[in-house]
Order: C-alpha cells, then sequence, then structure tokens
C-alpha cells in the first residue's frame, strides 16, 4: 500500500524538528550530543535538509504511479517543511 502525502510529510516531522532545535540550540542540542565539532554539526543538519528537500519532490511519474504528490500538494501542508529547509540552510551558511 503506497503512503500518503500526510504519511510522508509525517516522516520528515523529526528533520523539522532536529533542525528547529540545533538552529535554536546549537552544540547545546540534545540532537548535537557527542558530535566533536561545529562541521559535524552542518553535516547532520545538511543530512536532515536532504531528506526533506527529497520528501517535498515527491511526485508521481505517470498516473500508474502511486508515489504520493507532495510536490503538488498544498502550500500550506509543505509550510513547516519549507521552513525547516530554508533555516537549516541558513544555519549551515552562519556556521
Amino acid at each position: 500500500m503506497a503512503q500518503t502525502v500526510t504519511e510522508c510529510l509525517s516522516a520528515g516531522a523529526d528533520s523539522v524538528a532536529l533542525i528547529a532545535d540545533i538552529n535554536t540550540s546549537g552544540a547545546a542540542s540534545n540532537y548535537a550530543s557527542g558530535l566533536a565539532n561545529q562541521a559535524e554539526i552542518n553535516e547532520m543538519v545538511q543530512r536532515n535538509v536532504d531528506h526533506l528537500s527529497t520528501i517535498l519532490l515527491y511526485a508521481p511519474a505517470d498516473a500508474a504511479d502511486d508515489t504520493p504528490d507532495i510536490a503538488g500538494a498544498a502550500s500550506s501542508l509543505k509550510t513547516t517543511h519549507v521552513a525547516a529547509v530554508t533555516t537549516g540552510t541558513d544555519y549551515i551558511a552562519a556556521n
């Protein structure tokens, strides 16, 4: 059974939370625990930005494809994910 748009966006919620917390707390974030330096934190943020960016591009290739159409979904459904990509990208650029 194919995932729905909502299920796919829910799968990205952890990435949204990680990016938001690191942006707020930096190296003090629980998500950054155990990372040795800023470069490692930036790499983790980048992986999560990449994950969200991939999810946001999901779209069926044709009528027979059961891939959820996240790219074509209402922007209001994707607001937090799009904002997290921007926040994560800005965080990496600043650090």
